[in-house]
């Protein structure tokens, strides 16, 4: 039997608006099918080996600078892991920092990974509050969660978005897309936690991992909740 293994980047720096529950939500939904499941937490300093799930959550812009120097000593590594099919999830600064660069008001660039192809530059006015997105490959087709950012995010390139805003500001407030997604690597802005407001997501992930359909669980209370935050007033 597969064990699914699966990194935790830098908790103790990005680990804000219960970014560990998408951690938790993954290592349930496997433990429920009765599949193996590994976590590390990959702190400064450590080394990262192959992995099959990576997840990095958010944190303040004094946290990414620590964070974003950090990665740079994987980037090969990880940019490796991306094109042989790893998945990667990143939630807000996890997700900037998936990209090529974010840009603060005051300070030096903080480089990314280059995991996608997008870039941020902090905006004017901060977005806090609850977002629904549609999508196009997964079902229910509706994402959400709670957005609290001021960085506007560009996709360029290959690049997609996971979805069109429904509410919410999503990446900039302009385009109307929220999120990315470039081989199995995705980004997206939403909190609270992401995936246990989303099974559906959260077994797509798996499902990439393990190349075949998961047995079904019973999300009644799952899909309740996810339910009753779709088009939820901002």
């Amino acid at each position: 039997m597969k064990t699914v293994k699966i990194a935790h980047l830098y908790p103790k720096l990005l680990n804000i608006y219960g970014d560990g529950g998408n951690i938790l939500a993954l290592k349930r939904r496997c433990e429920w099918r009765d599949l193996q499941v590994e976590i590390t937490e990959i702190n400064v300093g450590d080394d990262i080996k192959p992995h099959d799930i990576y997840f990095m959550g958010g944190g303040q812009d004094t946290q990414q600078i620590e964070v974003s120097k950090e990665l740079q000593k994987h980037k090969q590594f990880l940019t490796e892991e991306r094109d042989r099919g790893a998945v990667f999830l990143g939630i807000c600064g996890g997700y900037q920092l998936f990209g090529h660069y974010y840009q603060p008001h005051n300070g030096d660039r903080l480089e990314g990974i280059s995991l996608l192809d997008a870039y941020t530059v902090a905006g004017n006015k901060r977005f806090i509050g609850n977002v629904t997105v549609e999508t196009e490959f997964v079902t229910p087709k509706t994402l959400v969660g709670f957005e609290n950012h001021s960085g506007l995010t560009y996709l360029q390139g290959e690049t997609k978005p996971l979805g069109v805003n429904i509410v919410g500001n999503g990446n900039n407030g302009e385009d109307k897309t929220e999120g990315a997604r470039f081989k199995n690597v995705f980004g997206t802005y939403m909190h609270g936690s992401f995936l246990p407001k989303n099974p559906q997501f959260t077994d797509y992930m798996l499902e990439l991992v393990l190349g075949e359909e998961l047995s079904l669980l019973d999300d009644s209370i799952e899909i309740n909740a996810h339910n009753s935050l779709i088009n939820k007033p901002y």
